[in-house]
């Protein structure tokens, strides 16, 4: 019976929390460890266990083929337990991960989504512009009592459409901006 069995029932734990965790908050917008601590540089928990297991069965592998020296017996095992110690504080401050700031990648929308709303603006500038028109023509045609009138729903509207057109000209610049840097 190796003297490290006694890990086993730890890592299993380790595995089901990280998995458990990895559900609830998702990807992270970076690796979660150094990689000469985790090689996978992983975004979610549960490769960082796996690595960890695989460490784990390295070790026994090794121990039970009598092939594990006294130094490379000391390596593994501080990387073994560098390793839970790391997985096991990432658990226990997932409340601290919760309340931290997003990175600007968390909250970016899908260019898919960029695109549909270009075209809702194409839209909406369409329509706004048969509005100038109309609001213009109705100017043309009010009578004097009612030109003041006529002239503030003109500007009004005529004021919804530059609003429109500067968000659609966001819209573009944002949809080329994330092709380039695709």
């Amino acid at each position: 019976m190796s003297r490290f069995s006694q890990l086993e029932p730890t890592l299993e734990k380790l595995a089901q929390q990280a998995a458990q965790l990895d559900r609830q908050r998702g990807e992270h917008h970076q690796p979660l460890f150094d990689e000469r601590l985790f090689h996978c540089k992983a975004r979610l928990l549960v490769p960082c266990v796996q690595e960890t297991k695989a460490t784990f069965d390295t070790i026994i592998r090794e121990e039970n083929a009598n092939r594990l020296t006294a130094l490379r017996a000391e390596h593994l095992t501080e990387q073994l337990t560098a390793q839970i110690s790391a997985i096991q504080r990432e658990l226990s401050t997932q409340s601290i991960r919760q309340n931290e700031p997003k990175h600007a990648s968390y909250y970016r929308k899908p260019i898919s989504d960029l695109y549909q709303e270009l075209a809702q603006h194409q839209e909406w500038e369409r329509r706004l512009k048969e509005m100038v028109v109309e609001k213009r023509y109705a100017l043309e045609q009010a009578p004097a009592f009612h030109q003041q009138q006529a002239q503030k729903a003109l500007l009004a509207t005529e004021q919804r459409l530059e609003r429109c057109q500067e968000s659609k000209l966001k819209l573009e610049k944002q949809i080329t901006f994330r092709e380039k840097n695709q």
